[in-house]
């Protein structure tokens, strides 16, 4: 079993993708880098349902430090009133894979993404934007209804399922 670096975002959409990576023959290493969510408090919610799924598959988990500040100013700085979708979230894309690329790479790991899973989430953006880096693999958890899947795992578990994407300006629509 060869092992992949997974960029998780929460536990529900991660419990729709691990199945599919371990049944592939795949063992992931979980990377929590969620410097996009808006406040430590909710960073700190969806980490603790994400350790609870890594002790329940037996998973490393490696957490990347929080800094939302840092996010804010790379990310968001004019690019406030830009719609959900829009070119605020192409460039979250692009610093979360861009720290999971980072960290994958320091490890001579391949990376992908749980943010494929979400039907919030174009899986062709994700996928362009992941393909900047040689050690980037296309997985679409939406198939096969990883979505679904995920969130009757997280009830099963009783994993925190939030109600918006993490940054405060999700939380507007």
């Amino acid at each position: 079993m060869s092992d992949i670096l997974l960029h998780v975002c929460c536990a529900p959409c991660a419990a729709g993708c691990v199945g599919r990576l371990i049944e592939a023959g795949r063992r992931p290493v979980l990377f929590y880098s969620n410097s996009n969510i808006a406040t430590a408090a909710e960073f700190e919610r969806r980490l603790e349902s994400v350790r609870r799924l890594s002790a329940i598959y037996g998973l490393v988990l490696e957490v990347d430090p929080y800094n939302h500040a840092a996010w804010l100013a790379a990310v968001a700085a004019g690019l406030e009133h830009e719609p959900e979708r829009g070119l605020r979230c192409h460039g979250c894309f692009a610093w979360s894979l861009g720290r999971a690329a980072g960290f994958a790479e320091r490890r001579g790991l391949n990376f992908t993404t749980t943010l494929t899973v979400s039907p919030h989430k174009c899986s062709a953006t994700l996928f362009e934007v992941g393909g900047r880096y040689t050690n980037f693999e296309e997985w679409d958890f939406k198939k096969k209804d990883g979505f679904r899947q995920g969130r009757e795992l997280a009830k099963q578990y009783g994993f925190y399922l939030q109600n918006f994407c993490g940054c405060e300006f999700s939380m507007r629509v």
